[in-house]
């Protein structure tokens, strides 16, 4: 194997030799004689060095011979090898690369983008998966030991970056939302699971961030962003951001009347408690949509309704929906005064979650009476927190706290409906289906989950509005590629008889990355080992084999010589 660069044809008194094959003139070099004294003649040992240049008689192309049999020689600086690890992490890469394919992201975000834009977005996007981070001033260190999209496989500064963040304008991004939009099935009829949540910003000038009612309050203002989630085919639809002050409830109807405009008709809703009030019931009711929302049994819309037929169907078995270990029975009730409907309110228990409220409960008690304990006889005044679950006494001289009674029917009330909570739904259905429907609305929440815990997104941090914006965007799009591992990973799962550790998306990200390639003295990357037992496991998930990593991995090193 031939290095890619030129240098002299070392000077050894008698030791040098030109070799001609065919069109080529190889360059020998003596490096011992031996002799026999059987035949009385002296045989020289040589080995090819390189093999001389088409263009200068005096230069010649080196192998890894010669730099074994002239180790202190000089060589060329006409590579910058620096600028790229000689060891690059390759499998989430792959992995990816083929969720890119399947989605057909290249040509759906290539038709917003120039070209080289377009390789920098799809690996700011998968960096932030990868490296659990959407700092811009750490993409460099991403860049030196991974493989990229971008043309030539170029490596940008943070600078570059950000540059072309504040260069990303919202009808890029709109016009990524309408033609992703446009790709999905419209004539089925899917629920969407719609949740928001808000992010510190530590920011400049951006207009969208206000103080508001953050769910972590750290005393930064913050901005809202939502994202509607197709429960039936399990993949991010749109996304919204809007101002840090405005509420869940406000906010509803206006993404409705989005999801509309993406052409979304036979569509259901699966809400978060936040989302309910009696004009968003009201609005959906008039557009056609169903919905489905949750609340918990101690919540004061449902706690009569579970009191009432509290004991008619914790113990039937036919009541029974033993995969999500509850039991259920459906009522229907009017949801609100005033409501022209009656709704299908679906009460569950479960035991588990039953003994754990209880103790819970208990255990908050026994905290505040040792806390009311210390107090005593002392001048202090306590929260409406403590007025709910004890009647407190004070001194009418000193104002000092004296004794406290508990309230014994508040606690037992909570007691009695400890374990049980509540679905609401629009559409007739079961309590089985009801669960089932809800439930697929835990992919969006631990979207969330992600993007704040594995994303590296739970700040913001950009000093303009349109860096906010473009990180936004980008961020959507690692959603969508993420949410398409966490889905491949856990229908995968359900096929082995064991449940290995490896199969969540941070736990398989860190498998992939073990599988690397490394850059020889011949200036070519090669896989560096085989394919382990649980990458072959994680690999499958995806469609994926050793074989394609070796035919990737060939592709990859084509594509990294031509880089060079």
């Amino acid at each position: 194997m031939y290095l890619d660069f030129l240098v002299k044809i070392p000077f050894v008194q008698g030791k040098i030799t030109r070799r001609k094959k065919k069109d080529v003139v190889y360059i020998e070099y003596e490096y011992d004689r031996i002799y026999d004294p059987v035949r009385q003649y002296t045989f020289p040992k040589r080995v090819t060095i390189g093999k001389l240049s088409e263009t200068d008689p005096e230069l010649m192309q080196p192998n890894q011979n010669f730099l074994k049999y002239f180790p202190d020689a000089e060589l060329p600086e006409t590579k910058n090898r620096t600028s790229r690890s000689s060891c690059l992490r390759v499998g989430a890469y792959f992995v990816l690369r083929k969720i890119i394919e399947e989605y057909n992201l290249v040509e759906l975000l290539g038709g917003y983008f120039e070209q080289r834009d377009l390789g920098l977005f799809l690996d700011l996007a998968v960096y932030s998966i990868i490296a659990e981070n959407n700092a811009a001033q750490y993409y460099p260190d991403y860049t030196y030991n991974h493989p990229l999209f971008t043309n030539g496989m170029k490596q940008y500064s943070d600078s570059t970056v950000s540059d072309f963040l504040n260069s990303v304008t919202d009808d890029q991004s709109i016009g990524f939302l309408n033609s992703w939009n446009e790709t999905r099935n419209h004539r089925e009829k899917i629920y969407i699971s719609y949740d928001s949540t808000n992010k510190n910003c530590q920011a400049g000038d951006i207009e969208m961030v206000e103080f508001g009612h953050p769910k972590v309050d750290v005393g930064q203002p913050v901005f809202n962003y939502a994202v509607a989630y197709d429960t039936h085919n399990q993949e991010p639809l749109f996304y919204e951001k809007y101002p840090g002050s405005l509420n869940d409830i406000s906010q509803l109807q206006f993404m409705l009347d989005k999801a509309f405009g993406y052409g979304y008709k036979k569509i259901g809703f699966i809400l978060d408690r936040g989302y309910f009030s009696s004009e968003n019931i009201q609005y959906m009711d008039k557009c056609g949509y169903s919905f489905v929302i949750m609340v918990k049994g101690m919540a004061s819309l449902v706690n009569e309704l579970v009191l009432e037929h509290k004991g008619t169907f914790e113990s039937k078995r036919v009541n029974n929906i033993y995969e999500y270990g509850v039991y259920g029975k459906t009522v229907k009730h009017r949801l609100y005064a005033g409501d022209k409907k009656e709704r299908y309110f679906h009460l569950y228990h479960s035991i588990s979650k039953e003994s754990a409220e209880r103790a819970g409960i208990e255990n908050r008690l026994n905290q505040m009476t040792l806390y009311l304990k210390k107090y005593q006889n002392k001048v202090k005044e306590f929260g409406p927190g403590f007025e709910k679950y004890f009647n407190l006494h004070y001194d009418e001289k000193t104002q000092a706290f004296v004794l406290s009674e508990e309230r014994c029917s508040v606690v037992e009330r909570e007691l009695d409906l400890a374990g049980y909570f509540c679905i609401i739904t629009s559409e007739k259905m079961s309590a089985k289906e009801a669960i089932e429907l809800y439930k697929s609305h835990d992919t969006s929440e631990k979207l969330f989950r992600g993007d704040k815990s594995y994303l590296g997104n739970k700040s913001i941090r950009v000093y303009s509005e349109e860096s906010a914006r473009a990180k936004i965007f980008v961020e959507v799009v690692a959603m969508i590629l993420r949410c398409k591992m966490y889905i491949k990973l856990k229908e995968e799962m359900k096929k082995l008889e064991k449940k290995p550790n490896y199969m969540t998306v941070p736990a398989a990200l860190k498998e992939l990355e073990k599988i690397e390639m490394v850059r020889q003295l011949d200036n070519v990357y090669r896989l560096d080992h085989a394919v382990t037992a649980n990458q072959k496991t994680i690999l499958n998930a995806f469609g994926l084999d050793a074989n394609h990593i070796k035919y990737y991995a060939s592709e990859l090193s084509k594509e990294l010589k031509k880089a060079e």
